[in-house]
């Protein structure tokens, strides 16, 4: 085994890499990338050359957990990580003191997902409380979730 991938630990990603590689001058926009070590939506791809000849790429995305805006500015030869970044639909059983207690496909819990902010945060506990049964959608990537929509269970 070499060095490299005797440095690699997948024991917190359930056995898959949180990331993986690219050349910094095939990202593009829409695509995923980390800046800062945070997960994010590239926005923007501007290419510059220098007074040599080299060419480099900004990046201009927004981190997809909390919506800051972050910029990196690499040569385009430059390998740069991209996210692992997956959407679930997962049953919500219910809501507990700022969580949301979650069912997999699988039927195995999930209780690590925060309850969202603002009006989507309000409005799925008044249909939660309000008796109706939902399928929340959660992004995931590097180790990190969160709630970004739900809809109402379809009727059997």
């Amino acid at each position: 085994m070499s060095n490299d991938e005797e440095r690699l630990d997948f024991s917190q990603s359930g056995g898959h890499a949180f990331t993986y590689t690219v050349q910094c001058s095939s990202l593009r926009r829409n695509g995923h990338v980390v800046i800062k070590n945070r997960p994010c939506k590239i926005v923007d791809v501007l290419t510059t050359a220098d007074e040599y000849g080299d060419v480099y790429v900004k990046l201009v995305a927004i981190d997809i957990f909390t919506g800051n805006k972050l910029e990196d500015l690499s040569p385009s030869t430059h390998n740069m990580n991209v996210p692992n970044v997956s959407r679930n639909e997962l049953q919500l059983v219910n809501i507990d003191e700022g969580f949301l207690n979650l069912m997999t496909n699988d039927g195995s819990p999930k209780d690590d997902v925060k309850q969202p902010q603002g009006d989507l945060g309000h409005q799925m506990v008044e249909d939660f409380n309000g008796g109706k049964d939902l399928i929340v959608t959660v992004v995931s990537a590097m180790g990190e979730d969160v709630a970004v929509a739900y809809k109402e269970a379809p009727k059997n």
